[in-house]
């Protein structure tokens, strides 16, 4: 298990974001103190990824979870690979995705996508590596750099959760790319712990309720 991680009021990047956006920065007085663990195990984490396309979380965890079951363990590529499309079809999993799941198991397993590495290579490198593999699209590599290796400074601007939070806290439907990259600009360099607290707020249930900034 990965360390826990934590940001709160002392963090510089809390400190950064709160000086830089009046709104984003009420939305984290409302969020609090955040800890998170990273993903470690990056093969498994765009597996489910892959499988939760389209899908809500809970679905999409069953599935998940089902996938696990059929492993006996971590999902890892030489796992995947010994499974037939039938037995992952059968757990509920579509034909395509079974397709996009072998795609991302034969990359891994002839070093197309290579995990190890990541760690030290620039954001556009591992997304136009990931995004090279069918399946693997510009959102589930962004939430691989998010979840997995804790980039600091990748805007979600795909993400349907994401949206959710952003237009709370802007109080705008405008979920256009140019006008969320406008208005999330000055959150750089710290645009994915942006984005952290908006996915915690769309979790506990903030949204539901209209955002005040002065309130």
């Amino acid at each position: 298990m990965s360390e826990l991680r934590r940001l709160d009021g002392q963090s510089p990047a809390i400190q950064y974001l709160q000086t830089k956006d009046k709104h984003l920065g009420k939305a984290i007085q409302m969020v609090g103190p955040l800890e998170y663990r990273l993903a470690d195990n990056g093969y498994g984490f765009l597996v489910s990824q892959i499988i939760g396309q389209m899908l809500s979380n809970k679905v999409a965890a069953v599935l998940t979870q089902r996938l696990l079951d059929q492993c006996a363990g971590p999902l890892t590529a030489p796992t995947i690979a010994q499974l037939s499309d039938a037995t992952i079809r059968g757990i509920g999993i579509s034909h395509s995705k079974v397709g996009y799941i072998r795609n991302l198991t034969t990359a891994v397993l002839n070093q197309t996508v290579d995990f190890d590495r990541y760690a030290t290579l620039p954001d556009a490198t591992i997304m136009q590596e990931l995004t090279a593999v069918k399946g693997i699209g510009r959102w589930s590599a962004k939430m691989y750099l998010i979840f997995a290796l804790d980039r600091p400074n990748i805007l979600p601007y795909e993400d349907v959760a994401f949206l959710q939070g952003y237009g709370w806290v802007y109080k705008t439907t405008d979920y256009t790319a140019r006008a969320v990259q406008k208005k999330c600009h000055k959150w750089q360099p710290y645009s994915s712990i942006a984005a952290r607290y908006l996915y915690v707020a769309l979790d506990r249930g903030l949204t539901k309720t209209p955002f005040h900034l002065f309130k």
